[in-house]
C-alpha cells in the first residue's frame, strides 16, 4: 500500500470540507492513509470558523467538497480552506469538486444575467488552486471543463462504476442503454460497454424549467430491461418522461442510473410513479439512492499526481 511519502516524511494531505467530509474519509483510506482533522463551526452571528489542525508545509494538499443544495456556502468554504492551505505553506492544493455547483450557466442567454461558470472559475483560481478535479461536471456548450480554466482540470466520470453496479446487482435482461438526450450520449456508450448492450438516446425539447416533452428515436425497447443513465437528476422531469415513454413502447423494467442525485423536493417519489424500477446514484451528493462511492474513481485519479 502506498504510504505518500518521500525518504519518510509525508507530502500529502487529504482535507474534507463540510460538503466532502464522508468522501474525504472514503478516499484516503483508498491510499492508505487517513484524512487531516479539520474543525468547522459557526460563530454566534453565523460566521464559519475553520481551523486545519496539520501542519501543511510543504505538502500537497487535496480539499474535497461537493458542491451541492448550498452551493454558495459550500463554495465560499472551499475558499477559506483552499486560501488557508496555501497561507500555511502548502506546496500546491488540488480541488477536488465531485459535484461541481454552477457548471450550467456558462453563457448569457438573456440580457444581464451573470456567467456564474465564468465567475466560479475566477474564484477558484484566484484564491490559489493549482489543479482541478470534478465528477461529470454539468456543462452543456463547453465541450471541455479545461477551455474555461487557466488551472488544469480533469473530469472524471461515474458512468462505468455506476453500470457495474447495475450489471452486478440488477441481472439485466436484453439491456439496452438510453440516454434522455443527446448530451447524455456519451455516458449511455460508456455503460453500454460495460454491460454488454446497445445504447441510443431520446430528442428532449424543454419547455420550460421544470417542464420537458421527449420524443423518441428508432428505439427497439420492447420486452427488453432499459438503463436510464444521466449525470444529474435535479426535478426529476426528464427522467419522469423518458420513462414513461419507454414503458409505453413495451419496455420490461426500466432502472434509472445518474452521478448526481440532487433530487429536488420530490422528484424521487415522482420518478418511481412514473414506473421506473430502481433508482442508483453515487456519493457525489448524499441520498437516499446514493448506493455508488466516487471514491475508488478520485483514489485512482490522486493517485496519478
Amino acid at each position: 500500500m502506498r504510504t505518500w511519502s518521500f525518504r519518510g516524511v509525508p507530502r500529502l494531505k487529504i482535507i474534507g470540507g463540510s460538503g466532502g467530509r464522508l468522501l474525504a474519509t472514503l478516499v484516503a483510506t483508498k491510499l492508505g492513509m487517513k484524512a487531516s482533522e479539520t474543525e468547522i463551526r459557526r460563530f454566534p452571528d453565523g460566521e464559519k470558523y475553520i481551523r486545519i489542525n496539520e501542519d501543511l508545509a510543504g505538502q500537497d494538499v487535496v480539499i474535497i467538497q461537493s458542491i451541492h443544495h448550498q452551493p454558495d456556502e459550500l463554495l465560499f468554504e472551499y475558499l477559506l480552506l483552499c486560501d488557508t492551505a496555501n497561507d500555511l505553506g502548502a506546496k500546491k492544493v488540488i480541488a477536488v469538486l465531485p459535484y461541481f455547483a454552477y457548471a450550467r450557466q456558462d453563457s448569457r442567454f438573456n440580457p444581464g444575467e451573470v456567467v456564474s461558470f465564468r465567475t466560479v472559475t475566477k474564484l477558484i483560481e484566484d484564491v490559489g488552486t493549482s489543479e482541478l478535479f470534478s465528477v461529470d461536471m454539468h456543462q452543456h456548450r463547453v465541450e471541455r471543463a479545461s477551455d474555461l480554466f487557466r488551472i488544469p482540470v480533469h473530469n472524471l466520470t461515474a458512468s462505468a462504476l455506476l453500470a457495474e453496479y447495475v450489471k452486478a446487482n440488477l441481472s439485466l435482461q436484453k439491456p439496452i442503454v438510453i440516454g434522455p438526450d443527446e448530451e447524455s450520449e456519451q455516458w449511455a456508450s460508456t455503460a453500454a460497454k460495460v454491460i454488454g448492450g446497445d445504447h441510443d438516446v431520446l430528442e428532449k425539447k424543454r419547455l420550460s424549467p421544470d417542464t420537458v416533452e421527449i420524443e423518441t428515436r428508432s428505439l427497439a425497447v420492447n420486452g427488453r430491461d432499459v438503463l436510464l443513465v444521466d449525470d444529474i437528476i435535479s426535478t426529476g422531469g426528464t427522467i419522469v418522461e423518458a420513462s414513461k415513454l419507454l414503458k409505453k413502447q413495451g419496455a420490461r423494467r426500466v432502472i434509472v442510473a445518474c452521478t448526481h442525485p440532487i433530487l429536488a423536493h420530490d422528484a424521487l417519489a415522482k420518478i418511481y410513479e412514473s414506473g421506473v424500477e430502481v433508482v442508483v446514484g453515487t456519493d457525489t451528493v448524499p441520498s437516499p439512492v446514493s448506493y455508488v462511492s466516487v471514491a475508488p474513481l478520485i483514489a485512482d485519479a490522486i493517485k496519478k499526481l
